[in-house]
């Protein structure tokens, strides 16, 4: 069964937590990491601060709300404090970037039920891509920067699966979508955790790949992905085309110049392989 083909018509973005922050969330460096029952209790109070007040809950430096993009979209957190966003590929898989999960031991898929609240669920079985290198952007490596994360049990209603473009590469210019639950101001934690997109265009800063795709605010405004962003969608047209990587920035911030993603179809033999197993596994 291969995952949803739709027919045709330098920063890691991932926070993390702190332990004397229980206001929201701090930075992702100088963290001490803490059993994962004390960060469940932390991200409890931070969940519940950010939907009590959602006027300041946002996501994406300079995009806008979209509650509608929320039912393709979920969050995952570590043990280390750190929170990042996630495609659902099915109700029972998610993907998500790889620097999410590779150096943590024990995670978490969370979301809010409209009338249940808070929930987290531990994953069944976490899938690193096996090209993915941890330090691939200092000494210039490729790197696929994806996991796949399995449930145990089916996502609710509230969600629903992605369907994956076929279009293979994107010409300078073209307009994407990027969605994420991450920061809509760069290092102001009080910014996480709502659903926020904007449209931003292809660029070539360092000539064309077929691996991974660049992207740049057209109107120079400093729009783009942030931390908390990392596994977070890029559309084309409505379809999902790749993953939220990492993002660079001017100076001493790391968000709004650059919003770069790892493309997908060219990974799809790896996603369809490790669906196919879950299935085969399901059906003995």
């Amino acid at each position: 069964m291969a995952f949803g083909l739709a027919k045709k018509s330098e920063k890691e973005t991932k926070p993390r937590l702190k332990l004397n922050e229980i206001k929201i969330m701090s930075t992702i460096f100088n963290f001490r990491p803490f059993k994962f029952e004390n960060i469940l209790k932390l991200f409890l109070a931070f969940v519940l601060a950010i939907f009590a007040r959602v006027e300041v809950a946002e996501a994406i430096v300079k995009g806008s709300e979209n509650s509608t993009l929320s039912k393709y979209s979920i969050m995952v957190l570590d043990d280390h404090g750190r929170m990042c966003s996630a495609a659902i590929l099915t109700k029972k898989v998610i993907l998500t970037a790889a620097h999410c999960v590779a150096d943590a031991t024990d995670w978490r898929v969370y979301w809010r039920s409209e009338n249940e609240g808070p929930n987290f669920i531990k994953p069944n079985k976490i899938l690193v891509h096996p090209l993915y290198r941890p330090y691939s952007v200092g000494v210039r490596q490729r790197s696929v920067d994806l996991a796949l994360i399995s449930l145990s049990d089916p996502l609710p209603d509230q969600f629903e699966p992605l369907l994956l473009t076929e279009a293979s590469v994107l010409s300078v210019g073209d307009v994407v979508t990027v969605a994420g639950f991450g920061f809509s101001e760069d290092k102001n934690s009080k910014t996480l955790g709502k659903m926020r997109s904007v449209d931003l265009s292809v660029v070539q800063p360092y000539g064309p790949s077929h691996s991974i795709i660049w992207l740049a605010d057209p109107a120079s405004s400093g729009a783009g992905a942030c931390q908390g962003d990392s596994g977070g969608l890029i559309l084309y047209q409505g379809k999902l085309f790749a993953i939220v990587s990492w993002t660079t920035g001017e100076g001493r911030s790391s968000c709004g110049t650059y919003t770069q993603g790892i493309m997908l179809l060219p990974e799809m033999k790896w996603i369809n392989s490790f669906i196919n197993g879950l299935l085969n596994q399901s059906s003995k």
